[in-house]
């Protein structure tokens, strides 16, 4: 009987509450504006952002009036990126400079960047003075260099001094700078000169010389350095921050896990866009003259090569027209070998984003991809030889001997054109790489129509090869 409520209690802890809609019921029931906002404050702010947008605009308009601008903060945090635009949107001009004067300067970047260019204008006037630098600062970097991914949210101090000197200006500057899970220091000529954890800070005795625990050999990037290239050795380092230094090797800021993910987030999609033949991601906002200036250009180069392929099938007219029957399984070969060739585009630019590969490396994969191809089309010409065989004994009414004939053609131009599709996705990219080209432009759409024109030059001269050469046929 005493046992009952120990197991009430611990199914009610199992059973999380459904915050969303008491700080709602709160919002619309409360008419107190300081009862509401001691109310709130017991709420997480992820769950408030959560039942933000489930109010109506008076109702979020009073709670901007009546939220601290450090807890609006917060909440815009959590908030997803076109609910992170409305927010802004919805704030007056000062109050929106305010609550952006919170964030890491590179989110707050990002927002402004986001809105009407009349409103970047009037809220930069607006921001402190250190925010508008740390802006500028981001600003002025390419976003395809790291310079432009960093936060200038960092805690640094002098080599020269002791942990508890270190530990002092800390706390100082802690009060600005919340990413302290690693201090950094700089030497003469304010030089990064390396970092220690905090935890290590916080275990060493105070009279003990920060140059003791200090570990000089920290990694850093440069601000001027591609993110593509720098990108696997910070996610190899696996640390929480990584400083950014100028070229006179002062930290200017640091890349943080968060700042290293939407990177990586940002290079997957740029290479998926690629991959489909686009120049850049898409989104659901852009222009219809945006979208085509990003895939004409691909479009207009591969209807050039498909114009070709068309060509090299009209030589082979003559072919056609005595065995028209071929013609009914050119789709077999092109497709086949366009799938191959994928395969090998989708391996060959996966391994060459890991590793820099050596020669020796590179030669065992294309060799590797060649090999795969060849099994692989033996496979499938082994298929085909046999049902296709079958098919046009049964469905074409052509004797045994004839109908193998063609069917072993069909096999024969099928396993060589998969083996140059392999060769083909691997090497263009390889090429690309080489020549100092992202090799994720060697597109899907690129390789399949230079598979195409291979496929049919080799399916129909093996056609003319075999089936009109050969005595008899």
């Amino acid at each position: 009987m005493q046992e009952e409520p120990r197991n009430s209690e611990a199914e009610s802890l199992r059973q999380r509450p459904d915050y969303e809609a008491i700080i709602v019921e709160a919002v619309r029931t409360s008419t107190a504006p300081r009862i509401l906002a001691m109310q709130l404050d017991n709420y997480h702010a992820g769950d408030i952002a959560d039942a933000f947008f489930r109010l109506t605009l008076p109702e979020r308009e009073k709670l901007y009036r009546i939220l601290k601008p450090d807890t609006l903060a917060d909440i815009l945090e959590y908030l997803p990126d076109d609910q992170r635009i409305s927010f802004i949107n919805e704030l007056t001009l000062r109050k929106a400079a305010t609550v952006l004067n919170r964030l890491e300067p590179d989110q707050a970047n990002d927002l402004i960047q986001s809105l009407v260019p009349e409103k970047q204008v009037l809220l930069m006037e607006l921001l402190d003075s250190e925010m508008r630098a740390d802006i500028a600062l981001i600003d002025s970097y390419d976003e395809d260099l790291i310079g432009s991914r960093m936060t200038t949210n960092f805690v640094e101090v002098p080599r020269h001094v002791t942990v508890k000197e270190a530990m002092n200006l800390l706390v100082k500057q802690a009060a600005d700078n919340d990413n302290i899970s690693t201090i950094y220091s700089y030497g003469q000529d304010h030089m990064y000169a390396g970092a220690v954890d905090l935890k290590d800070l916080i275990i060493a005795r105070n009279d003990t010389p920060l140059e003791e625990i200090l570990v000089s050999s920290y990694p850093y990037v440069y601000g001027s350095d591609q993110v593509e290239d720098v990108i696997d050795d910070l996610r190899d380092y696996n640390e929480d921050s990584i400083p950014v230094l100028g070229a006179d090797n002062r930290i200017l800021g640091v890349i943080t896990t968060q700042n290293l993910l939407e990177a990586l987030d940002q290079e997957m999609g740029e290479d998926y866009a690629r991959l489909a033949g686009l120049t850049a991601e898409e989104d659901l906002e852009e222009t219809l003259f945006v979208s085509l200036k990003k895939r004409l250009p691909w479009l207009l180069f591969l209807l050039g090569l498909g114009l070709i392929v068309s060509w090299v099938v009209s030589l082979f007219e003559g072919v056609v027209a005595q065995i028209p029957l071929v013609l009914a399984f050119q789709s077999l070969i092109l497709g086949m070998s366009g799938n191959a060739g994928t395969q090998s585009l989708g391996v060959t630019i996966r391994v060459l984003m890991d590793d820099e590969l050596t020669g020796k490396e590179k030669r065992h994969l294309v060799a590797k991809e060649v090999r795969v191809g060849c099994v692989n089309g033996l496979i499938m010409g082994l298929l085909s030889f046999v049902f296709l065989g079958l098919y046009i004994f049964a469905a074409k009414h052509q004797t045994l001997a004839q109908s193998y004939t063609i069917s072993g053609c069909i096999a024969l131009s099928l396993w060589l054109a998969m083996i140059v599709s392999s060769l083909t996705g691997t090497t263009i990219p390889l090429f690309f790489k080489k020549a100092g080209v992202d090799p994720a432009v060697a597109s899907g759409p690129l390789i399949t129509t230079v598979n195409d024109l291979c496929g049919v030059i080799l399916y129909y001269s093996l056609v003319w090869l075999l089936l009109l050469q050969i005595p008899g046929m």
